[in-house]
């Protein structure tokens, strides 16, 4: 998928270069915008919101993972300090209880990550397909040639040519009338 991304990031620049180089005219006419995805996810209204829901819900999961945690902490503790007055038999079905709530915990941690991954898609994928219609039509209304998201291995652009802000602007909007 980077790589495709990139082909075709490579690909919409060289053509854009070839459209500068290949004819002034066309190169006074060809208009070019530089947006951050990143910046649009973070600041828009639908970003902060999505942003402040997935935080809440880290923090659930981060609160009943640590006291869990803690708990296993403490079991280890109690092995190490208490398992030479303990019988064998005593030492054994500790230590057995203590990898059973260790695997149980790693379980419930990797269902934690699971869980903030699905709430993440299903909490950018909708904004993520508006911004795409929002630069799209942006891009028509604007009489732009090409836009790219700065990510895509731009390395230099003039301030002048970020658009971020408007389509912050618009992605808002947008966003406000599926509401």
């Amino acid at each position: 998928m980077q790589v495709k991304r990139g082909l075709f990031m490579y690909a919409a620049v060289l053509a854009a270069c070839l459209i500068c180089v290949g004819s002034p005219a066309l190169a006074q006419q060809a208009k070019i915008g530089i947006m951050s995805v990143q910046r649009v996810l973070s600041e828009s209204a639908a970003g902060k919101e999505a942003r402040n829901l997935m935080d809440a819900k880290m923090s659930e999961l981060r609160g009943q993972l640590n006291a869990e945690g803690q708990e296993i902490v403490a079991l280890q503790e109690e092995i190490e300090k208490k398992s030479s007055a303990w019988s064998e038999e005593m030492k054994q079905e500790k230590r057995i209880e203590f990898q059973r709530r260790r695997r149980e915990f790693e379980a419930k941690q990797e269902d934690a990550q699971f869980e903030m991954k699905g709430l993440q898609e299903k909490e950018l994928t909708p904004m993520l397909k508006a911004l795409e219609q929002v630069v799209d039509s942006y891009g028509k209304a604007n009489n732009y040639t090409l836009i790219l998201d700065e990510q895509s291995g731009v390395t230099y652009f003039s301030q002048a040519i970020d658009i971020t802000d408007k389509l912050i602007i618009e992605l808002d909007a947008a966003m406000a009338g599926q509401n």
